[in-house]
């Protein structure tokens, strides 16, 4: 299969630059709430960055776990499509052989369904984790702002307040939002692999029905599993429209895939193996860039999240 290249980051030593300005910045906070801010902030970040790279691991694992279930889910009903031709030797006078052999595969592909879609369903929750996490980045004044003990939180209670400090340096020069468009870019790629990893999902599901049709065949429609659409919609991945979720894309190409079932056939030997090496590629995640974002991330923060 052609290999897809990942899109290009912007360079980031501009980037880097415009960032080192803000610490020529003056802060709007005075002096003294600005000196407990910054500390806060310190620390939500750390947590708040610790947990995207535990996400990202556990998203890994997830998606590992995955394509085993998908690879046994194909061997399986591979196996059961040959039993019917297949020369079984001195072992074709054992009555009924070919049926128990038939019976125990269709086992094994039930089992894989449920281990698939619990696959599946472990990376719609990280995801959903990535996204919330990336969108708690900022640190929140507590209280009125005269009184003498000043606190922080997650939580706004001032529309005037941004969270952000102002956009003074947290640590040496980036400010909040620096960190908030780096988790956003993370989460955009982990986002866009797994409604494509749904499309897989939906296929692999609709193997070996006994009788193939589009009655019993998945549509894209269809949720896998209760509340499903809900999560989903946390993620950004449901049309506001039709609540129903949004069509695949390429993140390199940002080109649309077609979510539609080609016909009523089920899929070749060699189809099933494109679907296997897509859902391995993780097309749409830039693993170098993931690692250099927690790199830098890292460096900035003078922690180890690897």
């Amino acid at each position: 299969m052609e290999t897809l290249e990942p899109a290009t980051p912007s360079s980031s030593k501009s980037e880097n630059s415009d960032n080192r300005n803000h610490s020529l910045t003056p802060s709007p906070l005075p002096p003294s709430v600005a000196r407990l801010w910054r500390p806060a902030a310190q620390r939500n970040l750390r947590n708040q960055w610790s947990k995207l790279a535990a996400y990202w691991k556990q998203w890994a694992s997830s998606s590992s776990a995955g394509r085993s279930h998908a690879t046994c889910l194909v061997n399986a009903y591979l196996s059961q499509t040959y039993i019917p031709s297949m020369d079984l030797g001195v072992l074709s006078n054992i009555s009924g052989i070919r049926e128990k052999a038939s019976l125990k595969l269709y086992k094994q592909q039930e089992l894989h369904r449920r281990k698939l879609l619990s696959s599946y369903k472990d990376m719609v929750t990280v995801v959903t984790h990535l996204v919330k996490t990336s969108k708690s980045m900022r640190c929140y004044q507590k209280g009125a702002s005269s009184s003498p003990l000043v606190q922080f939180s997650g939580c706004s209670e001032d529309k005037n307040d941004a969270g952000d400090g102002g956009g003074i340096p947290v640590f040496t020069f980036w400010s909040i939002s620096w960190f908030e468009k780096l988790a956003e870019e993370l989460v955009l790629m982990v986002a866009q692999e797994l409604i494509l990893k749904r499309l897989l999902v939906v296929e692999f599901l609709s193997i070996g029905c006994e009788e193939v049709s589009m009655v019993n065949r998945l549509n894209w429609s269809d949720e896998l599993y209760p509340r499903e659409f809900d999560d989903l919609g946390t993620c950004n991945l449901c049309s506001g429209e039709t609540c129903k979720p949004i069509h695949p894309r390429l993140h390199v190409q940002n080109s649309e895939i077609s979510a539609s079932p080609c016909g009523n056939q089920q899929p070749n030997k060699e189809v099933m193996q494109v679907y296997l090496t897509t859902w391995l590629a993780e097309v749409n995640i830039d693993t170098n860039r993931v690692d250099e974002i927690i790199a830098v991330i890292g460096e900035e923060m003078h922690v180890s999240l690897s």
